[in-house]
């Protein structure tokens, strides 16, 4: 008796990827070669987004690349100059040779349509990929290694596929000046509307924001400044300050946006200590030590209750990476999205604390740390451009400040450069002249008459007070504005920094 014959129970579920042939088109391929071979401009149709590897025929390819290299030289692609390059082509005799090349030319019946057949042929070669990508997924994902996690495996897939839709636009290219009027023409109409408000996301310090206009959009600001300047202190007070600015304004495009404010330095624990002590006004070592009196621990726990209710996001992963920053910052903008204005992304502000103690991708790292730094800065300026928010990431100075007489930064003094100034929109520096100041305190040499060092002594004691409790913020570099010197009240018992009050504007007190 014969065994009855199985036969596959259909589940609905898709068939695998095994048992299917990849998409591609060949006719489409043949058929643009053709229109190339047959008049040239049909190339510029195509030359813009269109390589001979989106070819799904290898064949098809190797004419492609052929005819790419003739063109850009300046020749004609025909069957009688491409013969000279693929005549000894192994693939291409393979195919038929000439005979292959004259029936791709003779087939052709017009060149209107080479457009099309190349976005054809690119969109079905974004589709293999994707086909690899998600094989890649699958199989990393069986392949269990201690080092090598789950949410890693999610993030280097989200980097993969970015970069996927990255190198997909084809849609990119000139505009007619027209239409960049017009769109020029809206922004200044959005401006005259706002009547002097800020363009920007604001800073909370009326001075800083006067000179930058606030922290634009798609624009990377690099804080700069030697260690006990302050930089994370600034970070934290403009951080917590646009937080608050999303949380309480009227304007429908700002409410309900986040800060994502990334702390490879320190603890989220740290850092919110810190910004309670800026709030309550109480000693951030008061705090960590417990010295505080009923009335110190009632003002922090009241300054906690409105702090929590803010949209500010602290993430303190060590030696994270440019891709696994997008990845969580795109996910963050997704899930505010929901309080922001319909349409529009649900975060408002990146700070990244700081530049370089962000770690290289695998692909990026070198031994030469420069070049390291320089991928970095491009990463963080192309993140600003993507998910079209200011990114506002510090950075450390080199030890040249510290010997020169006037300590105040220059933008040579970014430590390995590279990049980092060209790629940034706006440089500032934090300076505090106290600091320094108030590490040479004068000494009476041997020689010295007592009259002498009194006077030297007056000196830098006046100049001590004069500079007491006032930073400088420098801004040495802006695409948008003007450049210079901005001074802030600087509270260091709180760390915190503010509006500074010129002492000969305040009125006359009674005599």
């Amino acid at each position: 008796m014969n065994s009855p014959i199985l036969k596959p129970v259909d589940t609905g579920a898709p068939v695998s990827s095994a048992f299917r042939t990849p998409p591609q088109n060949v006719d489409a391929e043949k058929a643009l070669l053709g229109a190339i071979m047959m008049n040239n401009r049909a190339f510029e149709r195509v030359s813009d987004f269109l390589r001979p590897e989106h070819f799904a025929d290898p064949v098809n390819a190797r004419i492609y690349e052929a005819c790419l290299r003739l063109i850009e030289q300046g020749n004609q692609a025909n069957v009688i100059t491409l013969k000279t390059y693929l005549e000894r082509d192994e693939a291409v005799v393979a195919a038929g040779g000439m005979q292959y090349l004259a029936a791709l030319a003779g087939s052709v019946v017009s060149v209107i349509n080479a457009g099309d057949y190349g976005r054809l042929i690119y969109d079905l070669y974004l589709r293999r990929q994707l086909i690899a990508l998600g094989d890649e997924m699958v199989n990393d994902a069986f392949d269990v290694l201690p080092d090598d996690s789950a949410v890693n495996q999610i993030e280097k897939s989200e980097q993969r596929l970015f970069d996927l839709a990255s190198s997909g636009n084809i849609e990119g290219g000139f505009q007619n000046f027209e239409r960049s009027i017009k769109l020029a023409l809206e922004m200044a109409e959005a401006a005259h509307r706002r009547e002097g408000a800020l363009a920007g996301v604001t800073t909370g310090l009326m001075d800083l924001d006067r000179k930058l206009g606030g922290l634009h959009k798609s624009d990377l600001i690099i804080l700069a400044g030697r260690p006990s300047m302050g930089k994370t202190a600034l970070a934290t007070t403009i951080a917590f300050n646009a937080a608050r600015y999303f949380h309480t304004t009227d304007r429908a495009e700002d409410r309900g946006k986040a800060v994502a404010f990334f702390s490879l330095e320190m603890s989220a624990e740290q850092l919110a200590t810190r910004i309670l002590s800026e709030q309550a006004r109480i000693s951030s070592h008061d705090i960590r030590t417990g010295k505080l009196s009923n009335e110190d621990f009632a003002r922090l726990v009241g300054a906690s209750t409105e702090m929590s209710e803010l949209p500010l996001f602290i993430d303190d992963t060590p030696a994270v990476t440019v891709s696994a920053i997008r990845t969580r910052c795109r996910r963050l903008a997704r899930t505010q999205r929901k309080g922001a204005v319909e349409g529009g992304s649900g975060l408002g502000l990146i700070v990244i604390d700081y530049l370089q103690l962000i770690a290289s991708s695998r692909t990026e790292r070198t031994e030469n740390r420069v070049q390291e730094i320089s991928a970095i800065t491009r990463g963080l300026k192309a993140l600003a451009k993507e998910l079209n928010v200011p990114v506002l990431a510090l950075s450390q100075l080199s030890r040249a400040v510290e010997q020169r007489e006037d300590k105040r930064p220059q933008l040579a003094d970014l430590r390995e450069s590279g990049t980092i100034e060209q790629d940034s929109d706006v440089v500032m520096f934090v300076y505090r002249e106290q600091y320094y100041l108030e590490r040479v305190e004068p000494s009476q040499k041997p020689e010295e008459s007592d009259e002498h060092f009194n006077e030297r002594y007056t000196k830098w004691k006046q100049r001590c007070e004069q500079v007491h409790n006032i930073a400088e913020v420098i801004v040495a570099k802006q695409r948008h504005g003007p450049i210079g010197t901005e001074k802030l009240y600087f509270e260091p018992n709180f760390t915190h920094f503010s509006d500074y009050i010129d002492a000969a504007m305040l009125p006359a007190g009674p005599e």
